[in-house]
């Protein structure tokens, strides 16, 4: 049986979608006011959902501190009050569109969970847009 455990996490980030090989008046047209060259910021929420059968030892699919933890090691000390762009090594040459946060996401969490559960990240950018990623 399997079942699904999630916590939610929470960061504020400045970002600008932009692609460096675009003329100004291209970004402008494909990002709008999200290509702001003084960049732009959100409050962003995580949910982190793993999904898996539950260990008869202990009742968990994954413990939720351990689950906490890597959350916060991992995406809000590593995300919080940082221009996404300028400051975090991931998009350094990747736009930081709520797509591809939520993949990095992904790829930063996965490695710390057991290999036999799944995971997906949904990432609020605002209350009304968010977008969701599961490793396929």
């Amino acid at each position: 049986m399997k079942v699904t455990v999630s916590r939610k996490g929470h960061f504020n980030a400045a970002h600008r979608l932009y692609r460096k090989d675009w003329s100004d008046e291209k970004n402008q047209e494909v990002f709008d006011k999200c290509s702001n060259p003084n960049f732009h910021g959100h409050n962003y929420e995580i949910i982190v959902s793993v999904t898996g059968e539950i260990d008869k030892e202990t009742g968990y699919v994954i413990d939720i501190k351990t689950l906490k933890d890597i959350i916060k090691e991992e995406v809000e000390d590593a995300f919080d009050h940082k221009n996404l762009n300028l400051e975090v090594k991931e998009f350094k040459n990747l736009n930081p569109t709520a797509e591809n946060i939520s993949i990095v996401i992904y790829n930063k969490i996965k490695p710390r969970i057991k290999p036999d559960l799944d995971l997906e990240i949904t990432l609020y950018e605002t209350p009304r847009n968010f977008v969701s990623y599961s490793g396929n």
